[in-house]
C-alpha cells in the first residue's frame, strides 16, 4: 500500500456561483501545466475536490510545486481505496503507523456519498476500535492528538489521509483579466506582480532601461525576477523599453524638482500604448503611499492625469517591513538588492516636489513637445516571453 494521490481543497473558489466552473478549469490546466514534466501524472475533478493522481512519483517535489499554485487552499497526500469497510480500515491502519514518533490519534470521516451504509460518526468508531485494537503505541485524543486521520467517503472511492498541507490561496492565474506591472527591478515591484497574480490575474511587465546609464546588469535583474515570478504562472511577458533619449530630454528641459513626476507620467503613457496594442485593461505599479517623494497623495494624483486605465497599487497600504518579508518568501528580494541602478535612481533628483500640482505640472510639461521622443521609445520596444523552462542563455541576444 502506497500514498497514490494528492488530494487538493479549494479556498473562496467553492463560493462562486454559476461561473465556479471556469475557476476549476483554469486552475486544472494550470496544475497540469506545472506538472507535466512528471510523466503520466494526472489531474482529475470531481464534486468539490480535485485530484493529482501519482501513478508512482515521489509525492514531495509535486507538493512543492501546488504550494505556489494559486487557487489551492490546501492538499494532501491520501490512499485510494475501495468503499468498503474492510479496506477503509485497512489504509487507516497504513495511514496511522506511518507516524512513528506519535502517540494519539483521533479519527474524522466525512461522508460524501450519503449511499454508503454507515454514517459518518458510527465509522468514526469502527476505525478507532479497529485502530486501537491493532495498535500498541496509540490511545485517542479528539481534542489535540498528534494524528489525525481524516477519512473522505466519495461516490468513486475512498481517500484517506492524515496531514493537511496549505497551499497559497487566491484565484487561480488566468481568471481575473490582464494587467501590465511596470518592473523596476527594485524589491517592490515584483511584490506587486505577485499579489495581483494572487487575485487570479495575468500579469505582463514592462521595464524601462537607459543606457549606457543603465547597465546590462541591470536588465539582467529584471529577467532573473520575470523568471522567478514564473514559479506562480505559467509565462511572463516583459516589454523592454529604450528611455535614455526621452529620459534625457525630460531632465534637460523640465526644472529638476518636476523632473520625476513628468517622467512617471511618460511612463504612464508608453504603458498606456502597450495596454491598448496587448489588450490589457489596468496596470500595476509597485507603489507604497508615503514611501518616497514620487509617492505620495498628490503625486499619484497628478501622475493619474495622462490615463484613463485603472492603475492598481496593490501595496499602497504596506509598510516597507510587509514588503521585504514578501519579497524574501518569493525569493525576488535577493535578486532586487542586486547593486545595479534602474533609470528612476541614475537621474533621481536632490530635491523632488512631494505635492505637486496637476495643472502645474500639465502647464510645465507643455513647455517642451516630447512626442518624438515618446513615439521613438514605443517603437524600439523589444518583447520577451519567460516561463518556468526558460534558460538565461536564451536572453544573451538582449544584453
Amino acid at each position: 500500500m502506497q500514498y497514490d494521490h494528492i488530494l487538493i481543497r479549494y479556498g473562496e473558489l467553492a463560493l462562486k456561483g454559476n461561473n465556479r466552473k471556469t475557476f476549476l478549469i483554469q486552475l486544472q490546466n494550470n496544475i497540469r501545466h506545472k506538472l507535466k514534466k512528471f510523466e503520466n501524472v494526472q489531474v482529475k475533478r470531481t464534486q468539490g475536490r480535485m485530484f493529482v493522481v501519482l501513478h508512482g512519483h515521489d509525492p514531495k517535489p509535486i507538493v512543492n510545486i501546488l504550494k505556489d499554485i494559486f487557487g489551492i487552499h490546501s492538499m494532501s497526500v491520501a490512499i485510494k481505496v475501495e468503499k468498503e469497510i474492510e479496506a477503509i480500515k485497512k489504509g487507516a491502519l497504513f495511514t496511522l503507523t506511518n507516524h512513528k514518533q506519535a502517540k494519539t490519534f483521533k479519527v474524522s470521516v466525512r461522508r460524501v456519498d450519503k449511499s454508503f451504509p454507515v454514517g459518518s460518526q458510527k465509522m468514526n468508531q469502527v476505525l478507532g476500535a479497529h485502530l486501537l485494537k491493532n495498535t500498541d503505541q496509540f490511545t485517542v485524543d479528539v481534542h489535540d492528538p498528534d494524528v489525525e486521520v481524516n477519512v473522505e467517503i466519495r461516490n468513486e472511492a475512498a481517500y484517506i489521509m492524515s496531514e493537511i498541507i496549505y497551499g497559497s490561496g487566491g484565484l487561480p492565474v488566468g481568471t481575473s483579466g490582464k494587467t501590465l506591472l511596470l518592473l523596476s527591478g527594485g524589491i517592490d515591484s515584483p511584490v506587486a506582480g505577485y499579489l495581483m497574480m494572487k487575485r487570479g490575474v495575468t500579469v505582463e511587465a514592462i521595464h524601462f532601461h537607459s543606457p549606457p546609464f543603465t547597465s546590462d546588469r541591470a536588465k539582467q535583474k529584471v529577467f532573473d525576477i520575470a523568471k522567478q515570478l514564473t514559479r506562480f504562472g505559467q509565462r511572463f511577458n516583459v516589454h523592454l523599453v529604450p528611455f535614455t533619449n526621452l529620459q534625457e530630454a525630460i531632465f534637460k528641459h523640465i526644472p529638476d524638482a518636476y523632473a520625476m513626476t513628468i517622467m512617471r507620467r511618460m511612463m504612464i503613457r508608453i504603458a498606456e500604448s502597450v495596454c491598448q496594442q496587448k489588450s490589457i485593461l489596468s496596470m500595476t505599479t509597485g507603489e507604497s503611499l508615503g514611501q518616497v517623494a514620487s509617492q505620495t497623495m498628490e503625486s499619484m494624483h497628478a501622475i493619474n492625469d495622462v490615463t484613463n486605465y485603472p492603475i492598481i497599487r496593490p501595496l499602497v497600504a504596506m509598510d516597507k517591513h510587509e514588503i521585504v518579508e514578501i519579497s524574501k518568501a518569493i525569493e525576488t528580494y535577493d535578486i532586487s538588492i542586486r547593486p545595479f541602478d534602474d533609470c528612476c535612481t541614475i537621474f533621481n533628483p536632490k530635491q523632488p516636489k512631494t505635492k505637486p500640482k496637476r495643472d502645474r505640472v500639465q502647464a510645465i510639461e507643455s513647455q517642451y513637445d516630447f512626442s518624438k521622443e515618446i513615439e521613438a521609445s514605443i517603437e524600439g520596444i523589444q518583447e520577451m516571453t519567460f516561463t518556468d523552462k526558460d534558460d538565461v542563455e536564451q536572453f544573451a541576444n538582449l544584453l
